[in-house]
């Protein structure tokens, strides 16, 4: 399928995906901070679990060039190129990565849930 459109609902902080044949997948900030393919968190071969970014919303889409985006979150990080087709990927597997995610956090005994309780300002 072919990427056309992102659309990223700030509020909710998800990130739609639509796609030329109108079909729309939906992916949250933090399962896109927690898989990001920066080598900061897919490390040199050994990824690194990423928790407590529950909260975590997206500030800006930056493109690049005609194939992917730069995701820019609120946390501060900002590495790693999002290819149209890894987040492709990310919308088709998004189910299992999610549960192997929750697993390997209970297996740490980390959490989803923010360090520090924030509140967001209008």
């Amino acid at each position: 399928m072919t990427l056309r459109t992102l659309h990223y609902h700030r509020q909710r902080r998800l990130l739609d995906l639509i796609f030329a044949d109108g079909t729309v997948q939906v992916l949250s900030a933090e399962f896109l901070r927690v898989h990001s393919p920066s080598a900061e968190v897919r490390g040199h071969g050994k990824p690194r679990l990423v928790a407590h970014k529950r909260d975590v919303a997206i500030k800006t889409i930056s493109p690049v060039g005609h194939y992917g985006v730069k995701l820019t979150f609120d946390d501060g990080h900002d590495t790693g190129l999002y290819h149209f087709r890894y987040l492709c990927q990310l919308a088709d597997d998004q189910h299992t990565l999610w549960q192997r995610y929750l697993a390997q956090l209970k297996a740490a005994n980390a959490s989803r849930e923010s360090l520090i309780s924030t509140r967001q300002l209008s």
